[in-house]
């Protein structure tokens, strides 16, 4: 669980710009998203491929 600590006198809006960045880079509302709806096996390996894919092209 993701956690961050309020300076006395901050901002709550600071504080919850903090928290989202925080959760952004940890990667998990990304993950929560993915696992939201049941993902078959061939789908996974499908999803991989066509990202491999992609990230190929943007090396070329």
């Amino acid at each position: 669980m993701s956690r961050i600590e309020i300076a006395p006198g901050e901002p709550l809006e600071k504080a919850l710009r903090r928290f989202k960045k925080k959760i952004e880079r940890e990667g998990t509302l990304k993950q929560l998203k993915a696992r939201r709806h049941y993902e078959k096996p061939s789908e996974k390996k499908r999803k991989k491929i066509r990202a491999a894919k992609s990230s190929k092209k943007s090396f070329r």
